[in-house]
C-alpha cells in the first residue's frame, strides 16, 4: 500500500489515495497504519475517496455533502488511531487539502481559490493565506444551550492528580469538545494527561478535552507572535487529550473550541472579547477567528513530510 505522511502543527496523519474507492479501511488496518512501532505511525488515518461513490453506496454523510455542495468531489474519511471513525479534524482537513494539491486534484495557489472538502461534519472550504491553509470550519454551538451561555459551564473535568474536578464548557464543532481553564502556565505544563480525563456528565460519543491558559497578548508588538499569517487580538496556550488517541501535540477543532470558550468566558466577565485568537499548542501555533456568520475559521500550516509503501 502506498501512503503519504503529513502533519498540521505536529498532529500527524497517514494519508491514503483511494480515488477508485477500492480500499476497505477496517479498524484493524487503521490501527496497523497508525502504530508507531509496527506501522507508519500517526494520530490518525485519512483516506481520500470520491464523494459520489460513497454517496451512491448509501453513505449519509457523503449524500448530505453533495446536497450541500455538488462541487465537493473528495471525501475526507478520517479515522482515529484506535480505528474508530471520527467526524472531522481541523488539522487533518488542512493536511488533506495539501495532499489533494500534491495529487493534482486541487490548486489553491490562485488568490480566491478554494477546495470544498466533504466530511462527516459537513463540507469544509479550504483556501490559502500565504503558506498557511485556512478552513471555514462551519457552524458551532454550545450543546447545553442557554444554561451554558449563562453560567459558562455545563460539565466538570477531573484530570489525573487533581484534588477536585473543575468546571468546564462543552463546545460542538461537528465533533465534541470539553474546555477547562487552568490557573497558570505552570499548572498547564504540570498536567498529567497520560490517562484520559473524566468528563461529567459523560458525553455519549466521548469528548476531546482541552486545557487552556489565558495569555495577555501575543509576544510581538505587532500582534503576530512571530507568524506572518498570525495576526490576532487574543492569545491562548493549550494542551489536549483526544478521544481515541490520547494527548496529541495539536488538535484543530480543539483549538477552535478553546478559542470559542475563552471568547465566551470573556464576554460573560468583561462584556467584550476579541474575535481572533492565536492558540499555542505543543506542536506550534494556529489562528482561530469567530466569524460574523456564526461559523469559525481555523488557519495554520500543513506539511507533507514523506511518501512510501507498506506491506499489509
Amino acid at each position: 500500500m502506498k501512503f503519504t505522511k503529513g502533519h498540521g502543527t505536529r498532529n500527524d496523519f497517514v494519508l491514503v489515495d483511494d480515488r477508485d474507492d477500492t480500499l476497505d479501511l477496517t479498524a484493524d488496518l487503521v490501527r496497523l497504519l497508525a502504530d508507531r512501532r509496527s506501522g507508519v505511525g500517526g494520530d490518525g488515518v485519512i483516506r481520500l475517496a470520491p464523494t459520489a461513490a460513497l454517496a451512491a453506496s448509501g453513505d449519509p454523510a457523503a449524500q448530505a455533502a453533495l446536497r450541500d455542495n455538488p462541487e465537493a468531489r473528495w471525501f475526507m474519511d478520517y479515522r482515529n488511531a484506535d480505528g474508530s471513525i471520527a467526524e472531522m479534524c481541523g488539522n487533518g482537513v488542512r493536511v488533506f487539502a495539501a495532499y489533494a494539491e500534491s495529487l493534482g486534484l486541487a490548486d489553491l495557489s490562485t488568490p480566491g481559490a478554494s477546495l470544498p472538502v466533504a466530511t462527516r461534519a459537513g463540507v469544509k472550504n479550504v483556501s490559502r493565506d500565504g503558506d498557511w491553509y485556512v478552513v471555514d470550519m462551519g457552524a458551532w454551538f454550545f450543546p447545553a444551550g442557554d444554561n451554558a451561555a449563562a453560567s459558562g459551564a455545563d460539565a466538570t473535568v477531573q484530570a489525573a492528580g487533581w484534588d477536585a474536578a473543575r468546571p468546564a464548557l462543552s463546545v460542538n464543532l461537528g465533533n465534541p469538545h470539553t474546555v477547562v481553564r487552568v490557573d497558570s502556565a505552570a499548572d498547564l505544563a504540570a498536567l498529567d494527561l497520560s490517562r484520559q480525563p473524566a468528563v461529567t456528565p459523560t458525553p455519549p460519543q466521548g469528548s476531546n478535552v482541552e486545557f487552556i491558559d489565558f495569555l495577555d497578548q501575543p509576544d510581538d508588538a505587532d500582534g503576530t507572535d512571530g507568524h506572518a499569517n498570525g495576526r490576532a487580538d487574543g492569545h491562548l496556550r493549550m494542551r489536549v487529550f483526544e478521544r481515541g488517541v490520547g494527548e496529541t501535540p495539536s488538535c484543530g477543532t480543539g483549538c477552535c473550541a478553546a478559542a470559542l470558550a475563552a471568547r465566551h468566558w470573556r464576554l460573560n466577565t468583561d462584556g467584550t472579547a476579541p474575535d481572533t485568537y492565536l492558540v499555542e499548542i505543543p506542536g506550534g501555533t494556529v489562528r482561530v477567528r469567530a466569524l460574523a456568520s456564526g461559523h469559525v475559521e481555523l488557519a495554520g500550516p500543513a506539511v507533507l513530510t514523506y511518501t512510501g509503501s507498506i506491506e499489509i
